[in-house]
């Protein structure tokens, strides 16, 4: 087997994420392609040998599964302060494994990544196959921002990407893997993170918006789907992302959840999950709610930043690629 006629996917997870990856993988192998070869690579620090047993045993005649184990030294200029929490709420290196992709792994010109809180509901090769022309990678808008408008205000004030509407999540991605070597995206990323820590809500996220801008191919959004209390449900969505607080393993009335649920039965979580939904208390998510204020309420403190995007920018630091 070649890496040219595989398709290679890849996830980013901590430990305690394996239950919700694994439900991932199995969505993805139940809309796989019989005839086709696809690669699933986990990428993880440290993992349980019961989580990678659990992993690698769902793996197919013609879906393989690998957990790659990354280097710390790799990750060293990524250093646990507070601009690097994810939202304002932890800090969790794994957020940042995703940009290493390209490098780590040059036997591939192209490659998928998926976050773990996702649910695949078509061939995954139907996104591998989209053809971006020029740009580097392809994501779709972040809908969990469209209807906020203290974060909308962020992306143009303490970002200055415009409109704001062209801001990604990143959740969901078709790389050019090529072209992140070829332009060095990781030297730029590197650069910007120890000259500045840049201070952001989503940090990983924020690089590649602010680095690839006006080189990111807008898939449609039925690519990621994600449960938001301004908007109805997708009819047909192809990739739903459990973003933010709406887990189905949190909640029950949660949108999209009947398709985590339809495939999570039948993997061997499902117990586990269901125990988190009955465990989780009305205290927990009044908790998940003053988290998310508490995002918007950063803005302010963002805002003030000297090392928010905007005023590097306006020091006239090259961002771009």
């Amino acid at each position: 087997m070649t890496t040219q006629n595989t398709i290679p996917v890849f996830y980013t997870i901590t430990d305690n994420y394996t239950p919700y990856v694994g439900v991932s993988i199995q969505s993805l192998i139940n809309h796989s392609d019989p005839k086709k070869d696809y690669t699933i690579t986990v990428m993880v620090q440290d993992i349980s040998d019961e989580h990678k047993k659990q992993l690698e045993d769902l793996a197919t005649d013609n879906v393989h599964i690998n957990i790659f184990h990354i280097d710390d030294k790799l990750l060293e200029p990524i250093t646990n302060i507070k601009e690097n929490y994810l939202r304002g709420q932890f800090f969790t290196l794994s957020i940042f494994y995703r940009l290493f992709i390209p490098e780590l792994f040059p036997e591939y010109d192209k490659a998928v990544y998926l976050d773990a809180d996702t649910i695949v509901n078509t061939d995954i090769v139907d996104l591998y196959n989209i053809e971006i022309g020029d740009n580097m990678f392809a994501s779709a808008p972040d809908l969990s921002i469209r209807f906020m408008p203290p974060l909308q205000k962020y992306i143009a004030e303490c970002q200055a990407i415009f409109p704001t509407d062209k801001y990604i999540n990143n959740g969901v991605i078709l790389f050019d893997t090529k072209k992140f070597r070829d332009k060095k995206f990781i030297d730029r990323f590197i650069h910007l993170l120890t000259t500045y820590q840049v201070f952001a809500l989503d940090p990983d996220q924020s690089y590649m918006n602010e680095i690839c801008e006006d080189q990111i191919y807008h898939l449609d959004k039925e690519w990621d789907a994600m449960p938001n209390e301004n908007m109805a449900e997708f009819e047909n969505p192809k990739i739903v992302h459990y973003n933010l607080f709406y887990k189905p393993w949190h909640y029950e009335d949660v949108q999209y959840a009947k398709y985590f649920w339809d495939v999570a039965k039948n993997t061997p979580f499902y117990a586990e999950l269901k125990k988190q939904l009955d465990s989780y208390t009305d205290e927990d998510r009044k908790q998940d709610r003053a988290d998310l204020d508490k995002m918007v309420e950063m803005f302010g403190e963002v805002k003030k930043a000297d090392n928010n995007w905007a005023n590097i920018k306006a020091k006239g630091e090259q961002v771009k690629l």
